[in-house]
């Protein structure tokens, strides 16, 4: 019997001395703790390759041809999609209605930052006011959006206030002059998104260690020396991620402006633009091409913001 099976002494052949088990052992062990994190690794890159770098080369793709989105042939057309986009003045246009929102998110962050410094001191009912300036950020934008409406509608609630107080004559259409409509779209935006910002600085604001404060308050320093030299210095990070918010944000502004005039009478936006294309004028490699253009403009921002507002390094030892 031991003959067919090729032992020694009733050994297995492959069984060695204890000394080899055990070093061929470490081995099979290092080989699997090598492979281990890329066969976790597998999933979540193929969900990431299939939903997010697929789609994205074909926008790309699709970006240079003259695709209406059901025909199966899509003609090469070039830069022709990329030169309409910034020579059409229709299409250039909003670029422009981008600036009301960018402005309008810079004085979202500065009044964000003011409520998050003053209420990171002892204030008298601060619970309170966090909760106010969080609570419009929870609402609903179609709700909001509703709610505004009521609000700017001619005789509404705000011409009504401005009545009250003597101000009759800067009532206006505040939805239908295109004068004044982004500046009444912008404010909505303001009005909703303050409560993000001012969260993102309040909690940034708390991780400041008290002694700082503890040791500037025995230095006799003022509440605006210790914001200028121990707040801003150490939220600079978060003050820096939330610009990037902003001006990405103020290009994608869709929900608001949508809602409540549907892009008209100038209000219309990079990304309303860019679906009317794609599923009204049935213009998917125009659309594309204009998603590709959001894309590296959101691209160039980061790029220029981390070159102005480095990270510092962290040392963890």
């Amino acid at each position: 019997m031991s003959q067919m099976t090729g032992t020694t002494g009733g050994a297995p052949p492959t069984a060695g001395t204890p000394l080899e088990r055990e070093a061929r052992s470490s081995r099979t062990l290092k080989k699997h703790r090598r492979i281990t994190p890329y066969l976790f690794l597998i999933a979540p890159l193929a969900l990431l390759i299939t939903f997010t770098f697929v789609p994205a080369a074909n926008l790309i793709w699709y970006s240079f041809t003259d695709w209406d989105g059901i025909d199966l042939e899509k003609e090469f057309v070039g830069l022709e999609n990329y030169i309409e986009i910034f020579t059409e003045p229709e299409v250039f246009r909003v670029f422009f209605v981008s600036l009301y929102y960018i402005g309008a998110s810079f004085l979202q962050m500065g009044i964000a930052l003011y409520f998050a410094t003053i209420l990171s001191f002892n204030t008298r009912f601060r619970n309170f006011f966090k909760g106010v300036l969080f609570f419009p950020y929870l609402i609903n934008g179609v709700a909001i959006g509703l709610v505004f409406l009521y609000l700017y509608q001619p005789d509404g609630t705000l011409d009504s206030l401005l009545k009250a107080v003597g101000l009759e004559s800067a009532t206006t259409a505040w939805l239908g002059d295109p004068d004044a409509v982004n500046v009444s779209l912008a404010a909505t935006s303001v009005w909703r998104y303050t409560g993000l910002n001012f969260v993102l600085f309040l909690g940034a604001i708390q991780s400041i260690p008290n002694q700082l404060y503890e040791a500037a308050d025995l230095d006799g320093a003022s509440k605006w020396q210790q914001f200028r030299f121990i707040i801003a210095p150490g939220i600079k990070r978060i003050i820096s991620l939330s610009f990037i918010l902003a001006i990405s944000g103020s290009l994608a502004v869709f929900e608001i402006p949508f809602i409540m005039t549907g892009g008209a009478n100038g209000s219309s936006t990079f990304v309303i633009q860019t679906i009317q294309s794609a599923f009204q004028f049935r213009q998917v490699g125009f659309a594309s091409a204009m998603a590709v253009v959001l894309l590296l403009i959101v691209l160039i921002v980061t790029f220029i913001q981390r070159k102005l507002v480095p990270d510092d390094e962290v040392n963890l030892t």
